[in-house]
């Protein structure tokens, strides 16, 4: 125990012995600075002073555009720009898609792969006998009736009240129009101002071919009708059916809401299509 306590004691007077840090100028030896220093005291200001230097370092690295220049880091500017990137990415991924689909479900309609439900088809065979058979002894006076009527109703963007149709349309929405039927601005719809959670339904018999989102006007519906008619039901804030349902006319399809870029507020927007042009809904539908 004598040697330990004497080591000990050796330990701390080697730690605690007093040295004097001398500067002298060389030519005149005159003393220009002193300090008294311990081992123990070095030890203290070192430990301290490496300390205060990781500190710093620390500090600095982080807080300084130093760090750009460390191997594994990047700038928050471009960490953000790549973020943003990604982002818009993704987005213009979503809208091609929906872009794809739309033109996938109107594929078929205009190539006219997709044949219409026959509504009334005995009347609508009984007819289509008697046109056959009417033509069968044709004269050539009433042939050339016929080829003029067509040629004047080939292209129907403007309608008149005077155009038959053997399909009756109901109104999908009751409501106040906000905007008619203009071909000249191209505004092929009428819009139908109503309250959200309004149902929006069929105008007629028909079969589902396009339900989804697209950016511009949020939900849509297409259904396509007997005698090459289609309706388009746009900024719906839900919709009920899919794509490939058969739905009655009256039948809930959709919910009046306001999605879409370019909408203007809770109402529906209304097509109707004949032959691969536009009609005028009002010539067909009342919709008080």
């Amino acid at each position: 125990m004598a040697k330990k306590d004497k080591k000990k004691g050796k330990l701390k007077k080697k730690l605690t012995d007093k040295y004097r840090l001398v500067v002298l100028n060389e030519n005149t030896f005159e003393e220009r600075f002193s300090l008294k220093l311990s081992r123990l005291n070095v030890f203290v200001l070192s430990g301290v002073f490496s300390i205060l230097l990781i500190a710093l370092t620390t500090i600095l690295i982080a807080f300084t555009p130093i760090k750009e220049y460390i191997p594994g880091y990047s700038s928050s500017a471009l960490k953000r720009k790549a973020a943003k990137l990604t982002f818009e990415a993704d987005s213009l991924k979503t809208k091609l898609a929906v872009l794809e689909n739309y033109t996938k479900a109107l594929k078929p309609v205009l190539t006219g792969e997709i044949q219409p439900e026959s509504i009334d088809s005995i009347q609508v065979e009984a007819r289509k006998r008697f046109i056959d058979e009417s033509k069968l002894n044709a004269t050539k006076e009433d042939s050339l009736f016929r080829e003029k009527v067509d040629s004047e109703t080939r292209f129907s963007l403007i309608n008149s009240k005077k155009n038959k149709v053997n399909i009756v349309f109901f109104a999908p929405l009751s409501g106040n129009i906000s905007q008619d039927f203009d071909s000249n601005s191209n505004h092929f719809a009428v819009d139908i101002v109503a309250k959200k959670g309004t149902p929006v339904k069929a105008t007629a018999d028909g079969t589902v071919i396009f339900s989804g989102w697209t950016t511009e006007t949020g939900y849509v519906i297409i259904l396509k009708h007997s005698n090459n008619y289609i309706s388009v039901y746009k900024h719906n804030g839900n919709l009920l059916k899919e794509q490939g349902d058969f739905v009655k006319s009256g039948e809930v399809i959709a919910i009046v809401g306001s999605t879409g870029e370019l909408t203007t507020g809770p109402h529906l927007h209304f097509e109707l299509w004949s032959g691969g042009y536009a009609v005028n809904p009002t010539n067909f539908i009342d919709f008080k």
